[in-house]
């Protein structure tokens, strides 16, 4: 759902560049600590909440992997699947969340590139381009979904994988004045958009300069995956980090999906 008022992409740009300035606990750059032992093999990154991915899911070896770090900007993914021996390139909306990647990129000596722009368009890039595309949650900042798992899709190689991260559209439901009371009561309908469900005066009470958010469906995320060709290998599910529907339902879910060869 959009409205001719507010362009999507560029609000979400704006909104996460101050959310760098913000220091938004996902703008936050890992430690030269942590990319030290990446390099010697203790790595791990999270794709939903705090969870991190299991390492299965992950080939044994990521020496010359060629890895898109999918609207994943804000220096953390990126650098240590990089210092892991990955050949990275992080794509993000927000030049700022681009800026810290290559903060650590440079203090670290890492070898790490940095593309800007919309997650529903990689015409950046061939097809065929990667070994594997890494997407925390993130698309609940997209306007739509199909796009997305399209280019997905067609920029991985056959065999290549695509981790995808995703929120629970249940958590929507409920009235976001009421959960900081620590209640919850159900008020919205499914899909949900901010630009529909809520008007400019209570988005700018709720969320103050904070990015627009969708909900999606299930349909659209793992049934758009399906649709765009791939194949679920793996599933995951995780609490909200930060919410009080943690001890009720989770809140994210996490999916491994192939591209088949031939």
């Amino acid at each position: 759902m959009t409205r001719p008022d507010v362009d999507p992409v560029a609000h979400n740009r704006e909104a996460w560049d101050r959310q760098v300035s913000q220091d938004n606990e996902w703008t936050r750059p890992v430690s030269s600590d942590v990319i030290a032992r990446a390099r010697e093999g203790d790595w791990s990154v999270v794709l939903i909440g705090y969870e991190p991915v299991p390492r299965d899911w992950f080939p044994a070896d990521l020496r010359g992997l060629d890895v898109l770090c999918l609207a994943s900007g804000g220096g953390q993914q990126g650098p240590i699947l990089a210092a892991a021996g990955a050949n990275v390139t992080v794509f993000d909306n927000s030049p700022k969340q681009l800026e810290q990647d290559r903060i650590v990129a440079v203090r670290d000596g890492l070898e790490l590139a940095t593309v800007q722009g919309d997650m529903r368009e990689l015409r950046a890039f061939g097809d065929g381009s990667f070994d594997l595309v890494f997407n925390p949650v993130s698309n609940l900042f997209c306007p739509e979904l199909a796009p997305v798992w399209r280019e997905c899709f067609r920029v991985l190689r056959p065999g290549a994988t695509l981790f995808a991260g995703f929120m629970n559209p249940d958590l929507f439901v409920f009235d976001r004045e009421a959960e900081e009371r620590g209640e919850l009561a159900v008020r919205h309908e499914l899909p949900y958009s901010d630009l529909k469900h809520m008007t400019a005066e209570e988005r700018a009470r709720l969320l103050g300069d904070g990015p627009l958010e969708y909900s999606h469906t299930l349909t659209d995320q793992i049934g758009g995956q399906l649709a765009a060709g791939f194949v679920l290998t793996a599933f995951a599910e995780a609490p909200h980090h930060a919410s009080i529907t943690a001890k009720y339902m989770p809140g994210y879910y996490a999916t491994r999906a192939l591209k088949p060869r031939g």
